[in-house]
């Protein structure tokens, strides 16, 4: 979910992190039957384990591709779908769901134990051609050294971003180009309606908000508050990234605080899930349905919160302590129906390109 965050947090620090087996590149889909390909988004991060656990038991080999942030890796995807590079797709999440969806990507399968998935985050109920894997808040992310040096308090909701007192503070990513810049722009949607986002979006414009093009730059080189920020001598002590970048800081330190340097402003957030599905000309589809299995499998859902610092969505998987300790999921997040955001997601971008970026 948090496009090549894992990555780009340890680089900031000065760490080396584990990725799964396999990598970027590569050809076509697995020929081989005794091989099954994931193809994903560049925050794909899963513990060697867990994979050896996955590949023992199955009798496949994982290999997985990762393909840029989750819109180049979805719109790649599409494009490739007849002679797909892999057997599973997974990444895509409820702002880019419809696209794949109407783009055929997915053939239906309804996963073994899709039956503890919690309802909240089911979505394609009458087809079943995407499971859910995991869940998230898009949010703005503070510095709380800055704060603290200002003697200023964090804004806390999204009008609180175009007062005076945030001016020239806020670095987002573009809508166009960016899952989190995209989930941004729909949670105010979500807040301000059809008719109020557009006049909110010129406030925070006139505010000094600043647009770059994806969350690695916006994260670890604009904002102040971030390792790699810090390191890059960021500028912008307010950045929209996601409620468990916190844990994220804290968990990476070395030595490791003991508090988080960042805070989330609760009232900006909004509601992301992902979901994987199996590719609608997958070469391997008995690998790629024991995949989908695995992958909402207690095993792999509870090692996900210290590997892409996403939750979890099946019942009963356990959180690390220090996940929800610094990032918990927000109260009541912003949400729109996937089918809102189908009929409505390409105007509301075009629209926000003119006001924004023109």
């Amino acid at each position: 979910m948090q496009t090549k965050k894992l990555t780009a947090l340890a680089v900031g620090i000065g760490l080396v992190t584990l990725s799964a087996c396999g990598g970027s590149g590569g050809g076509g889909a697995a020929a081989d039957s005794k091989t099954v390909t994931l193809v994903s988004h560049d925050s794909w991060a899963v513990s060697k384990k867990v994979v050896a656990d996955f590949e023992k038991r199955s009798g496949y080999t994982l290999k997985v591709l990762k393909d840029g942030d989750a819109g180049q890796a979805v719109n790649k995807a599409i494009l490739t779908k007849d002679n797909p590079q892999g057997d599973v797709f997974f990444g895509v999440d409820n702002t880019l769901l419809s696209r794949a969806l109407d783009n055929g990507l997915f053939q239906p399968y309804t996963a073994r134990g899709a039956d503890t998935v919690e309802a909240r985050y089911r979505a394609d109920q009458d087809k079943h051609r995407v499971t859910p894997i995991d869940s998230g808040d898009i949010c703005v992310n503070y510095d709380k050294a800055y704060f603290s040096a200002h003697k200023l308090t964090p804004p806390t909701s999204f009008d609180d971003l175009t007062k005076p007192a945030y001016k020239n503070l806020l670095v987002t990513e573009n809508a166009a180009t960016s899952s989190p810049g995209l989930g941004f722009l729909l949670g105010t949607a979500a807040r301000y309606g059809d008719g109020g986002w557009p006049a909110y979006w010129k406030k925070l414009k006139a505010n000094g908000v600043k647009v770059v093009d994806g969350w690695e730059q916006a994260y670890n080189e604009e904002f102040s508050g971030s390792a790699g920020g810090r390191k890059a001598k960021g500028d912008r002590p307010l950045v929209v990234s996601y409620a468990s970048s916190p844990p994220a800081e804290v968990v990476y330190a070395d030595p490791r605080p003991a508090t988080a340097p960042t805070g989330v402003a609760t009232g900006t957030c909004f509601r992301q899930t992902e979901y994987a599905g199996l590719l609608s000309n997958a070469r391997n589809t008995a690998g790629g349905k024991a995949l989908i299995d695995f992958l909402i499998g207690k095993e792999f859902q509870q090692d996900m919160p210290l590997n892409m610092f996403v939750y979890p969505v099946v019942e009963g998987a356990k959180v690390p302590a220090v996940f929800t300790e610094y990032g918990p999921q927000a109260g009541d997040p912003q949400t729109l129906a996937p089918d809102r955001i189908a009929a409505h997601r390409d105007q509301w971008v075009k629209t926000w390109t003119s006001l924004v970026l023109k």
